[in-house]
């Protein structure tokens, strides 16, 4: 039986941040974990198979490696059904629990907890979308304490080991015929407890701040991509590293112009006579104005298509087109000379000759007519 694909199994796009691989990951691992289905085998398999999906997907080589081969390229790497060989039954369901309730092992095998990641929206023009540029950001988040340096105890004190798991982090627990480990719950894995806590920060080694960023906005960018900075998340609780900021984009309305992929469009309108009898108008496009050309017998919702005057997309490619859409303008707030002057016009084109001036209405109206004859036959 052919494999399902990781991303569906996890519930999640193609190109899902690590963040929300772990979220993803984790919410599956509490729902099916054998602990909590006893007896239930299809439980057990869809654990299997979350995590076999999981332990792909968060390595960088073996996704880039799956991305392109599929479970080609990652089968060889995985062993005893992708756990990896002479695996041993702890370690894994250890790894689930450590998944589920903090990051790495530190020192002493306590805890080390990454800093959360956070997210920016920034609102940009299309001009600035289109051209980049490199602007400032003020972030709300959490900072490491400069008065304790991120440890949360008072100056000149140290935080003292937990002992209900002697500076571990972890506590193991027994449930039916496997042994697990647990985060402690005294001191949340980090190992240490504080009976001094810091006056500045109360303990917590951290401290709310808006820090300012400079973000460069890389040329050809749009709605819904994301720019990441390392390490501009929040700071750790217990020293380990902060997490990234991401910085969603959303490109502005413009006033003239739409935006599709790397193609801009535009409506212009034009009156009556230059539609007529031709002329040139004068468009504007990003980088200036160009002059476009309006042959004889222009009809409304023509579409003109003017070469590299679109957008470099971000992630490369050809520069794309100005799409401009021509919409003929009725006159309005017409004199009397002026509504003379049309009705002499239009007499000159009725008849005989609307044939020859007007092939469309000329065509409509035949269907019509041809439309009432055959309903009148019916009857």
């Amino acid at each position: 039986m052919s494999k399902r694909d990781y991303y569906e199994i996890l519930g999640v796009s193609r190109d899902v941040s690590e963040a929300e691989l772990k979220k993803a990951y984790r919410r599956l691992a509490m729902k099916y974990h054998p602990d909590r289905n006893e007896g239930d085998e299809s439980a057990a398999d869809q654990f299997k198979e979350a995590k076999e999906a999981f332990e792909v997907l968060k390595d960088a080589k073996k996704r880039a490696a799956y991305d392109q081969f599929g479970h080609a390229g990652v089968d060889s790497q995985m062993g005893g059904g992708g756990f990896g060989q002479g695996a041993d039954i702890n370690d894994i369901f250890g790894d689930v629990f450590g998944d589920i309730f903090g990051g790495g092992r530190g020192r002493g095998g306590s805890r080390v907890y990454r800093g959360d990641d956070l997210q920016y929206n920034l609102e940009v023009s299309l001009e600035d979308a289109v051209n980049g540029i490199e602007t400032q950001i003020r972030v709300p988040t959490k900072v490491t304490c400069d008065a304790c340096d991120g440890n949360g105890s008072k100056r000149g004190t140290s935080p003292s080991e937990c002992s209900t798991c002697h500076g571990v982090g972890q506590v193991r627990m027994q449930q039916g015929f496997f042994s697990v480990q647990q985060t402690c719950p005294a001191c949340r894995g980090k190992g240490k407890v504080i009976t001094d806590p810091c006056p500045k920060c109360r303990g917590q080694g951290r401290m709310n701040k808006e820090k300012t960023l400079s973000v460069k906005i890389p040329p050809g960018i749009d709605t819904g991509d994301k720019i990441r900075l390392s390490g501009e998340g929040e700071a750790s609780e217990n020293g380990g590293p902060s997490g990234d900021l991401y910085v969603a984009i959303m490109v502005k309305e413009h006033e003239i112009f739409q935006r599709d992929n790397a193609d801009l469009l535009c409506t212009v309108p034009i009156n009556f006579a230059t539609a007529t009898i031709g002329g040139e108008l004068e468009v504007p496009t990003l980088s200036g104005k160009v002059m476009l050309k309006i042959p004889p017998g222009t009809q409304t919702e023509k579409i003109f298509r003017l070469r590299g005057k679109g957008v470099k997309p971000v992630r490369g490619g050809s520069v794309g087109d100005l799409l401009c859409k021509v919409r003929i303008e009725t006159p309005v707030n017409l004199s009397r000379e002026q509504k003379d002057l049309l009705m002499s016009f239009h007499d000159t084109i009725s008849g005989d000759e609307s044939q020859k001036h007007s092939p469309q209405a000329h065509s409509w109206l035949g269907g019509v007519k041809r439309f009432f004859e055959e309903l009148s036959n019916s009857n």
